[in-house]
């Protein structure tokens, strides 16, 4: 897709940026313009994506980052004051987990389940808590959470995940009341599943329990959308780009669900 500087100038924060749905995103805010901070824990393939980044001319930082440590996120956000001179247009919350599937909830380990809420829910706050406090002082901002179509409905044997994305959605809604009068508009993608190496291994988990094959597991998903195709890391990153982008500036508190068909 040809680049059309959407974001031309700004500055952008991506947690979760090392692999999948983030590292596309982190490079199609790249090519529409967007100077980047990234985080995430794993700092080896976050610097291959940030290096992939600068070569589209775009200046890069990479900060070590667990999303759901409060000292870790407070400092990511000072680095990103530091970085872009105290001034941040975007943040996109990517970075989460999957956690227990296959599982009925009675099933799931409390440690399991708390572990799944502070990545997703607790990891999405804390970035919100640190860096808001900058976009409210310029009275703009776009945050861009990402979600889960198991957020918008049950979903059988993931309790803790599902949970976890209904967390997402209401902590986005309630924000976007929150910073609204500030000029910040803050809104959620909801992915349905997303071929990436997490689709692999949710498969191969799911083969391995009932005693299917991969191929059996992978077509049951496919068949299950009305669109019979599973959503790429590309189609959720244009959708955050509009989303962070002024194309969305009356946009708040909403969800765009993007699944191929599978919620419908």
């Amino acid at each position: 897709m040809s680049a059309t500087g959407r974001v031309e100038g700004k500055n952008a924060v991506v947690t979760g940026a090392a692999k999948g749905m983030g590292a596309a995103i982190t490079l199609t805010l790249a090519r529409e313009g967007a100077d980047l901070l990234l985080a995430a824990r794993d700092v080896p393939p976050l610097e291959e994506v940030a290096q992939q980044a600068r070569d589209l001319g775009r200046r890069v930082e990479v900060v070590k980052t667990d999303v759901a440590v409060d000292s870790d996120v407070a400092a990511m956000a000072a680095a990103a004051r530091e970085f872009f001179s105290g001034k941040i247009d975007i943040l996109v919350n990517v970075a989460g987990m999957t956690g227990p599937i296959e599982t009925p909830a009675w099933e799931i380990d409390p440690d399991d389940f708390n572990e799944v809420l502070r990545t997703n829910v607790l990891g999405t706050f804390l970035p919100i808590k640190y860096v808001i406090p900058t976009m409210i002082s310029q009275k703009s901002g776009k945050i861009v959470n990402i979600g889960g179509t198991s957020g918008l409905r049950g979903y059988k044997y993931r309790a803790a995940y599902s949970s976890s994305k209904w967390g997402v959605r209401g902590l986005t809604r309630t924000v976007a009341l929150d910073a609204g009068e500030y000029g910040i508009n803050v809104n959620v993608v909801c992915p349905g599943i997303v071929h990436t190496p997490r689709m692999d291994k949710l498969c191969e988990e799911k083969a391995r329990k009932r005693g299917w094959t991969f191929d059996q597991v992978y077509d049951e998903y496919v068949q299950e959308m009305a669109l019979r195709s599973v959503t790429e890391p590309q189609d959720v990153a244009d959708a955050v780009l509009f989303m962070a982008s002024e194309e969305s500036r009356n946009m708040t508190g909403q969800e765009i669900t993007v699944d191929g068909g599978w919620d419908v």
